[in-house]
């Protein structure tokens, strides 16, 4: 049976089972296309309350089930992820715009997030104290009780389930608000995977929706963390609203990500990097390599190469199969990545690659001589644009790297030694000696500094850990202690 199964979900939203959202429907759209794809069911703001009610309630109950049964949960939804992944595949290339091997990548990751997922139950629970008193101290991780998860389009599997993974297999109801133009590969996927998991009921609802229904998630009462990945203005809000209601809010936000390339660095192997970096799933990654950072040795040999790169990577419906890069998302960010691309040139920027679209896809584009005041030096782009400047010493570079409002991820290419150095000066959440920008694994810890986070990490035991669960102070006697009163 197919796990997509049209006449259980379309027109729903998910609160202890499929029911009709008051927000009424809504169309996933093939951006490739424009065609309908189905129509998922869009939350109300009451839908939202009913669900923080009924996710508060089932969690006490999942909080006292045994490690080995909810981990067992996260071990059949990993091998479901990989039974459907052909189905669930096409779902994202076709509703997302991804070329079938970031689909793949997808698929991939979500099963090795629940396989790690698997693990946390059996983690050690605290710490016992040393203690000063005739007593037993103790210091235990409990679960927070009830999480919202914000999702973005742009990676909507990977960044949904990165948080609902860890957070239900600690003992957490979860609360997923999947953006709008990917609710059915980011929410629709998750729910019937963990249906079929055997999840008990009311432990993750699904309530698609605008702005509207993200607020109605992080302001809930029933609601003690936000796990939000989106764009840095868009987490502003959410963690004011979060700061209001003492919430703690895990925000992974946006990136201008620098690759730096050393002298002496293999021009070949650096420009087929940084293309990678810069125009895999066009552009759209938090971790894209958006600004090019290379020694003024190197720097007219790396542009031309990238720029032969560029020119020779085809554009086009991900469904052939046949292409490198897919559609723009929509219509609002094709224009926008336009009109940052003929801003740059006009302000002097050199054009040696794309600056063209037709129809939703945006041709892969390589701008030299970026000043480093144009938005296309300082802004995220989130669209296949790479932007290079040179440097000279390695100060420069540092400098470079640093004078930005983002510190998401750092590629440094080229000499070891000259790569530490570097590493060590940068400020970044990660940083990739001798790769591009663009990595995530389930057990590493994802995060950024400055404008791209707010230092909390998700991924990793001791990082879920910490995000998804409380501390709790515990101690013990033999018997009622003496008082003076």
């Amino acid at each position: 049976m197919a796990l997509l199964d049209a006449e259980t979900w379309t027109g729903k939203i998910f609160i202890d089972g499929w029911h009709d959202g008051g927000g009424g429907t809504a169309r996933a759209i093939e951006p490739a296309t424009g065609d309908t794809l189905g129509e998922y069911g869009v939350a109300s703001v009451d839908d939202v309350r009913r669900a923080a009610g009924v996710a508060a309630k089932a969690q006490q109950e999942w909080a006292q089930t045994k490690p080995e049964q909810r981990a067992a949960v996260l071990r059949k939804a990993g091998q479901l992820f990989e039974e459907h992944a052909a189905e669930i595949e096409d779902w994202i290339v076709r509703e997302s715009g991804g070329i079938p091997p970031k689909a793949g990548l997808e698929t991939h990751i979500a099963a090795g997030e629940c396989y790690e997922a698997a693990g946390l139950p059996g983690h050690p629970a605290g710490d016992v104290l040393t203690t000063n008193e005739d007593r037993w101290s103790f210091a235990r991780r409990r679960p927070v009780g009830v999480v919202s998860v914000i999702a973005p389009f742009n990676f909507p599997l990977i960044l949904s389930i990165r948080a609902v993974a860890p957070a239900l297999a600690l003992g957490n109801a979860v609360i997923l608000k999947p953006d709008p133009r990917t609710a059915v590969c980011g929410g629709v996927v998750l729910v019937r995977i963990f249906q079929k998991a055997g999840l008990p009921d009311g432990l993750l609802s699904l309530v698609p929706g605008d702005g509207e229904i993200g607020a109605a998630v992080v302001e809930a009462p029933e609601v003690a963390v936000v796990a939000f990945t989106g764009s840095t203005a868009a987490g502003r809000k959410v963690g004011e609203a979060a700061a209001r209601g003492l919430k703690r809010a895990h925000l992974e936000l946006g990136g201008n990500n620098a690759l730096v390339v050393l002298p002496g660095a293999d021009v070949a192997k650096a420009a087929s990097a940084g293309a990678f970096g810069a125009f895999m799933h066009q552009g759209q990654i938090c971790m894209t390599s958006g600004r090019h950072i290379v020694h003024e040795s190197l720097y007219e040999e790396y542009v031309a190469a990238l720029a032969e790169k560029a020119q020779h990577l085809p554009v086009g419906d991900p469904k052939s199969g046949t292409v490198a890069l897919g559609p723009i998302i929509d219509e609002k960010q094709l224009k926008r990545v336009d009109g940052i691309v003929q801003d740059a040139v006009q302000h002097g920027a050199r054009l040696l690659a794309g600056g063209t679209n037709d129809g939703p896809y945006y041709q892969p584009t390589v701008l030299a001589d970026v000043a480093q005041d144009n938005p296309a030096w300082t802004e995220e782009i989130f669209g296949p644009v790479a932007p290079v400047v040179s440097f000279s010493t390695l100060d420069e570079a540092v400098a470079l790297v640093n004078d930005n409002e983002y510190g998401l991820s750092v590629g440094i290419l080229g000499d070891l030694a000259d790569a530490m150095r570097l590493a060590d000066r940068v400020s970044s959440g990660k940083v990739h000696i001798n790769e591009q920008t663009v990595s995530d694994e389930a057990n590493a810890p994802f995060g950024g500094t400055k404008s791209s986070g707010n230092g909390s990490r998700i991924g990793g035991a001791q990082a879920n850990i910490e995000s998804f669960t409380e501390i709790q102070w515990l101690t013990m006697r033999p018997e009622i202690a003496p008082y003076p009163f």
